[in-house]
């Protein structure tokens, strides 16, 4: 998402010169190209210019550490600001009440519906708390549809009225519905508009009303990028939300919504979405944030994706048969999918720092360990257990039955015992120990 901004302000540090101080003289150029360069990533530019204006303040005069040249002071100096525009720390998401009420608000298209469905799995899941979805889009039949699909997929109740049409009353109804299931939190999917008008202002300010939200979320798509701030500020203007999500940061964002929008709405960016995956929502963390615009990666969220499929029983069962070297394909296997639950691959090299620059270029699709697993898979039970086995007539009928060559199964041969000496050698000397979160 980043990237194009990433490389100009990295452009901008190397601009600045001089010794000892950062002086009014040798930033003044620096800062044209951080204002010029946020601002063609599609900030706001009285953003852009109130932000370069706080980092000049601050920088001017400061005293550089020995062995640490200005353009490192701009950078820390940058990082901060970053962190601060963004709102500084963490808001969780509130869940108080009972039970608690999340009111999902937002224009049609923002991905708010698959939103609604990604809330109720985090919930679910890393709260571990009982959700109720509800659909009180009552104009368009698919959104309801998709809402059901989507609960099915997280095993999360949907509750509809068909034959309704008021969503002040169906929202109230469910309220009570989940009261009587012992439900805690109730996540209300709302009906979006192509544009903000008065009838979708009225409805849903009838909602927030009628049911007391313990919080009122607003929906954005961030690939509208100054769009979504500004249509941000309407609804807030008429809404006061509590929060804001951003969806598809996947797609072809310059990221300056991200970066705008709390200093234009004065509410906390809370979630960041960035797949169709139900489990692609991300709690926002401005510093991490600050860290991957600059390029210096992430690897506390890294870890903490890392943590959410570890498994303490299978990691001392793995650390056995590792020491032991009976590490095998089937291990091999459960380890692809682990990384493959983690999330998208170039996202997950962006966050370990110095990797996201140097794979810019380089396509990583999801589909990347699909001959790998193609070539597992065409294994009998005996050869995955024991690799040792396979000679050349078995390699023969693997390459057939995955549809590869020969070449390539001997390639994942060679990779998979070079992957079993260095885990066995990490092994031998003490697998790193994870805490549960």
């Amino acid at each position: 998402m980043f990237e194009n901004l990433t490389d100009k302000l990295e452009r901008s540090f190397k601009v600045l010169k001089g010794e000892g101080k950062i002086t009014e003289i040798n930033i003044a150029e620096s800062l044209k190209e951080i204002r010029k360069a946020l601002i063609d990533a599609d900030v706001n530019y009285k953003v852009a210019k109130t932000f370069t204006d706080a980092v000049k303040k601050r920088a001017i005069g400061e005293e550089v550490i020995k062995s640490v040249k200005p353009g490192q002071m701009i950078t820390k100096i940058l990082r901060d600001e970053l962190a601060v525009l963004m709102g500084g720390t963490m808001t969780d998401v509130n869940l108080e009440g009972s039970p608690a009420v999340l009111l999902i608000a937002g224009l049609q298209g923002s991905g708010k519906t698959t939103f609604s469905g990604k809330l109720a799995s985090f919930i679910k899941t890393k709260k571990n708390k009982g959700v109720l979805l509800v659909a009180c889009d009552v104009y368009r039949p698919a959104a309801i549809d998709q809402l059901k699909i989507l609960g099915e997929q997280i095993g999360v109740e949907v509750y509809t009225e068909l034959d309704s049409k008021n969503p002040v009353q169906i929202a109230k109804n469910a309220i009570e519905y989940a009261k009587g299931k012992g439900l805690s939190t109730v996540i209300v999917d709302t009906a979006g508009r192509l544009a903000v008008d008065e009838q979708m202002m009225q409805e849903i300010a009838a909602i927030k009303q009628a049911v007391n939200p313990s919080e009122t979320l607003f929906v954005v798509d961030a690939m509208t990028g100054q769009d979504a701030v500004n249509t941000a500020k309407e609804f807030n203007d008429r809404l006061d939300f509590d929060g804001v999500v951003l969806t598809k940061l996947d797609g072809d964002t310059r990221g300056g919504a991200a970066i705008s929008i709390r200093s234009v709405v004065d509410k906390p960016l809370k979630f960041i979405s960035d797949g169709e995956k139900m489990d692609s929502l991300q709690i926002f963390h401005p510093e991490r944030m600050a860290d991957r615009i600059l390029g210096m990666g992430d690897v506390v969220s890294l870890v903490e994706r890392a943590q959410e499929q570890y498994d303490e029983d299978e990691a001392r069962k793995l650390k056995k048969k590792l020491v032991k070297n009976q590490f095998n394909f089937n291990d091999f296997l459960t380890q692809i999918n682990q990384i493959k639950k983690m999330g998208n691959l170039k996202d997950l090299a962006s966050m370990i720092p110095g990797v996201g620059k140097a794979l810019k270029d380089v396509e990583i699709g999801d589909d990347v360990f699909k001959q790998t697993e193609a070539i597992i898979h065409s294994m009998t039970p005996a050869e995955r257990e024991n690799p040792s086995i396979i000679n050349p007539s078995r390699k023969a009928r693997i390459a057939k039955g995955s549809g590869v060559t020969i070449n390539d199964v001997n390639r994942l041969l060679k990779q998979f015992e070079s992957t079993r000496a260095m885990m066995k050698s990490v092994a031998g000397g003490g697998m790193p120990k994870f805490k549960r979160r």
